[in-house]
């Protein structure tokens, strides 16, 4: 890791918490832009339909202008087209295949360094949690606040459930999990939240130790003008 890297609280026993973003944050990539990728590549989505829709939301997720509804109608959509044991073997090839080579040992060292001091270990992502639910797993980290996608049963309906856990969703998101385990922010002694995008500003705002990772420009202007740490994982 390089840059200015908060150091660990002495206080111990869940009293900090620690949030982190998923995609160019902890992954050296994007696993929802990714998971599109590699469906169109096992023939699974047609490559003229699929692909170039797949880049212009992420153009826009990039550029933060992102309409996280109609993404989300978009990429849940292909969910929905496929059995359950169809979709659970394809992501443990795009686990093995596209997911564990964008894990790096910076990344697995910062998060082991939370868990460690026996932190409250939560990966906050927009992406879905069919998607990421094994990348949080292969993190160690017990916690997922994700995207949920609707399901009837085993079979995904192709909508979302709940509010998107993207932008201010993330703020609505953290709060609603953290009360079903009957705490709240302000009552941790320290929160920290590592991101590496400008979409995660408004919870970047609201906890104790924003932390920009490998940031994007304008969350690295921000960064530079509030003086908040700036590290690199990669």
């Amino acid at each position: 890791m390089t840059g200015r890297e908060p150091a660990p609280s002495p206080v111990s026993g869940e009293t900090r918490l620690a949030l982190f973003d998923l995609d160019n944050t902890l992954l050296s990539g994007d696993s929802d832009y990714e998971w599109g990728q590699f469906l169109i590549d096992r023939g699974v989505l047609d490559r003229d339909e699929y692909e170039a829709q797949n880049n212009v939301f992420f153009e826009q997720y990039k550029a933060g202008t992102l309409d996280i509804h109609a993404y989300l109608q978009f990429a849940l959509g292909t969910l929905a087209r496929h059995t359950p044991e169809e979709l659970e073997g394809w992501l443990a090839e795009f686990m093995e295949e596209r997911i564990r080579p964008m894990i790096g040992g910076p990344a697995l060292e910062l998060v082991r360094r939370h868990l460690d001091a026996q932190d409250l270990c939560a990966v906050i992502t927009a992406t879905n949690s069919f998607v990421t639910a094994p990348i949080a797993r292969e993190f160690g980290i017990p916690h997922l606040i994700a995207t949920e996608p609707e399901r009837a049963g085993r079979t995904f309906t192709g909508r979302v459930s709940g509010t998107p856990c993207f932008r201010e969703g993330k703020i609505v998101r953290l709060h609603g999990w953290l009360a079903g385990l009957g705490r709240s922010l302000e009552a941790f002694a320290d929160s920290t939240f590592y991101s590496d995008s400008q979409n995660d500003l408004p919870l970047l705002s609201l906890v104790k130790q924003p932390v920009a990772v490998d940031p994007d420009d304008l969350l690295a202007a921000e960064a530079a003008r509030r003086g908040w740490p700036v590290i690199s994982l990669r």
